[in-house]
C-alpha cells in the first residue's frame, strides 16, 4: 500500500514546484478577487434539476392497487401446533475476570 503524504509534505512539495517554476523564469498572474471563471458570469447558474424535453411514461397503477387490496384481505387462520416442552440447556458461567468457571443447566 502506498504511504499517504501528510498535508505538511504536500505543502512543501507544492512550494518547491512553485520555486522551481519561478526560477526558470515563470511568473504567477494575480487574479482579482471576485472574478469568475465562467464565460458569462452575469447569467444565472444552470438549474441542477432541469425538466426533460419529453414527457416520462407513467406506470399503470390499477394493477398495483389491486395487488395491495388483495394483500389487505384477511388471510385464513394458521393452524397452531402444540408447543414443545423446553429442553434444558447448558450455560457457561464466568467469574469476575471473564474466565470460564463452570457449566450449569438451565430450563
Amino acid at each position: 500500500m502506498k504511504p499517504v503524504k501528510s498535508k505538511k509534505a504536500q505543502r512543501q512539495e507544492l512550494e518547491a514546484q512553485i520555486r522551481e517554476y519561478q526560477s526558470r523564469g515563470g511568473t504567477v498572474n494575480q487574479v482579482p478577487r471576485g472574478l469568475s471563471g465562467r464565460a458569462d458570469a452575469n447569467t444565472p447558474l444552470p438549474h441542477v434539476f432541469e425538466k426533460k424535453a419529453e414527457a416520462e411514461s407513467r406506470t399503470e397503477v390499477s394493477q398495483v392497487i389491486a395487488a395491495i387490496e388483495q394483500r389487505r384481505r384477511p388471510q385464513p387462520p394458521k393452524i397452531q401446533r402444540p408447543n414443545k416442552p423446553k429442553l434444558p440447556r447448558k450455560k457457561l458461567i464466568y467469574d469476575e475476570f471473564g474466565e470460564p468457571l463452570r457449566w450449569e443447566w438451565e430450563s
